[in-house]
């Protein structure tokens, strides 16, 4: 470890405890999930160097043991600490929407999968299965790939909706671009699964297109 003194200001443990969690940045969180550095540089350097590597947050979610271990001065153990950390969020995150979240408009259809969609490095077309309520019964992702009219069949979706037995669903798939924007296929499988939830008697109540902090609402749009 460095043997130089650190300001108060750069001692992420002090302010943590007078300060909050909330106080730290992203690298000072980094930095008291490593712990420690090595000789030839200090733990905060070694968490900016980890930031780098993984575009911030963003790609550190789907990281493996290998590609953390690779940086150097991470091993097995930080590299263990670090994705333990990720898998908590998540579950924690997993625990807060499982509480039968209401969905009343497009925009808490996007609230409820904007955080863990918005990261993802391929489209995956997701469906939430909701009762007479409104509320979510299920979320299954059923494909990743590009979206296609072939490829999205009406069968798998309906399916799940029969197994849980819902009285409407809400389909989500993400551009990895972060722009939103919908492409003819999107419209053209968003119009096939009306009809045949028509056919069926569950209806589809939207077709969301998650961006960047941003989505497209289908129905907004005009097209169910």
């Amino acid at each position: 470890m460095l043997m130089r003194e650190y300001r108060k200001e750069e001692k992420p443990r002090e302010r943590f405890l007078q300060d909050g969690p909330e106080s730290l940045s992203d690298q000072e969180l980094f930095a008291l999930l490593l712990r420690t550095g090595t000789k030839e540089e200090s733990v905060l350097q070694m968490a900016n160097r980890l930031m780098d590597a993984f575009e911030e947050l963003r790609l550190l979610k789907e990281a493996s043991i290998e590609e953390l271990t690779a940086i150097k001065g991470i091993g097995e153990a930080k590299a263990m600490q670090l994705l333990a950390a990720v898998e908590l969020g998540r579950r924690i995150h997993r625990v807060n929407n499982q509480e039968r979240y209401v969905i009343r408009s497009p925009e808490d259809g996007a609230k409820y999968c904007m955080e863990e969609m918005r990261f993802l490095t391929q489209e995956h077309f997701v469906c939430l299965y909701l009762n007479t309520k409104n509320q979510v019964l299920h979320k299954r992702t059923i494909f990743i790939g590009s979206l296609n009219a072939s490829i999205v069949h009406p069968r798998e979706i309906f399916k799940e909706a029969f197994r849980r037995s819902a009285a409407s669903i809400i389909c989500l798939h993400n551009h990895p671009s972060g722009d939103p924007a919908p492409s003819k296929e999107d419209i053209e499988v968003t119009k096939r699964l009306v009809e045949c939830g028509k056919i069926i008697g569950i209806d589809l109540l939207d077709h969301l297109i998650i961006g960047e902090h941003k989505y497209v609402s289908l129905k907004e749009k005009g097209y169910l």
